[in-house]
């Protein structure tokens, strides 16, 4: 096996983020629903991106928070995923370029437009999302680079991608190149209602492909179709050899060889905003599982890097990760 150039690469939705405030009466004249995530077409994402006044646009979706995150913590990371060739898909290969991300997945040329999550930010602080999907979910076979891939030491996969054929078709194929050039592949069930879509399809992927899987409570719940955590942890100890289960404040249970181990929470002092918290836990726990060490130790990486980005409005780390870890005294 030849040596890793990258520690993760990602494979998930490619989303820019266009962010403004607005106030409530914004919301009520575009009958936006406040504080909630609404998926809109391409007509409606198109006049809610002109009405956005001095938006912030950076590069967003899940996958590619957590790949920021790794990138925060000094880690080496690459991403794949489908923009169109438009203004907003070289914002966002622009913007993984900055954070020293390579993004070189050929762009959509005939279809829709890029994908987006427009975010009015109102005086009290509420996030009200609007999503286009657009180019991200026409991912297929034939966007999986091989050379990215098995340049990662861990190729991981955006469960929210899951919804079409071709990106399900996408998902093995970039797993069984992973597997043949001796990675690792780790998974993200995303979301409890992405897992009720696909729960077989799921079942199946962690049982033949999966190597690490992420997911939080409610999600593998969802997984086992039951209300029992300690029974569900069984089960999923039956199907796959290492996973990281979050549980907000109660912090997160790891499993791997032996008896699983509850990792606690890294203390906040106040919860701002809880986006993109499960992102930069997989970040934490993904560089740490890359750099070799000890799991319980890769789960409070990602309680470290949870914490430091529930403690601040957006998605992605303000503090550097890695200054954060060598505060705990943890260095890779």
């Amino acid at each position: 096996m030849t040596a890793a150039t990258y520690d993760v690469v990602g494979l998930g939705n490619a989303i820019v983020d266009v962010i403004s405030r607005q106030d409530d009466a914004f919301l009520e004249t575009w009958g936006i629903n406040k504080d909630a995530m609404n998926l809109i077409e391409e007509d409606r994402a198109n006049s809610l991106t002109d009405a956005s006044v001095d938006a912030l646009e950076t590069s967003g979706g899940s996958g590619a928070n957590t790949i920021a995150g790794i990138a925060s913590f000094g880690g080496k990371s690459a991403y794949i995923g489908k923009v169109a060739d438009d203004r907003l898909g070289k914002v966002f290969k622009q913007d993984m370029s900055t954070i020293g991300v390579p993004f070189e997945t050929s762009p959509l040329s005939n279809g829709p437009a890029t994908a987006r999550s427009i975010i009015f930010v109102t005086p009290d602080g509420k996030r009200s999302m609007n999503t286009f999907l657009g180019a991200s979910v026409e991912f297929s076979p034939s966007d999986v680079d091989r050379a990215t891939v098995e340049g990662g030491q861990i190729l991981y996969l955006e469960g929210y991608l899951f919804d079409k054929e071709a990106a399900k078709a996408a998902f093995v194929h970039a797993a069984e190149i992973a597997h043949a050039a001796g990675r690792k592949v780790a998974l993200t069930l995303s979301d409890a209602f992405c897992v009720d879509r696909h729960r077989e399809s799921f079942h199946q992927l962690i049982r033949t492909q999966v190597d690490i899987l992420f997911a939080n409570e409610e999600e593998l719940l969802s997984l086992y179709q039951t209300r029992d955590f300690d029974a569900a942890i069984d089960q999923l100890r039956a199907e796959t050899g290492v996973a990281a289960v979050t549980r907000g404040e109660k912090g997160s249970v790891v499993i791997g060889d032996g008896d699983p181990i509850a990792v606690p929470a890294e203390p906040v002092d106040a919860v701002i905003d809880t986006t993109g918290a499960g992102d930069q836990y997989a970040a934490g726990f993904l560089f740490g599982y890359a750099n070799g060490l000890p799991l319980a130790t890769c789960a409070k990486l990602g309680h470290i890097a949870g914490a430091e980005v529930i403690s601040h409005y957006g998605p992605r780390p303000e503090t550097p990760l890695k200054d954060l870890a060598a505060k705990a005294g943890i260095e890779v």
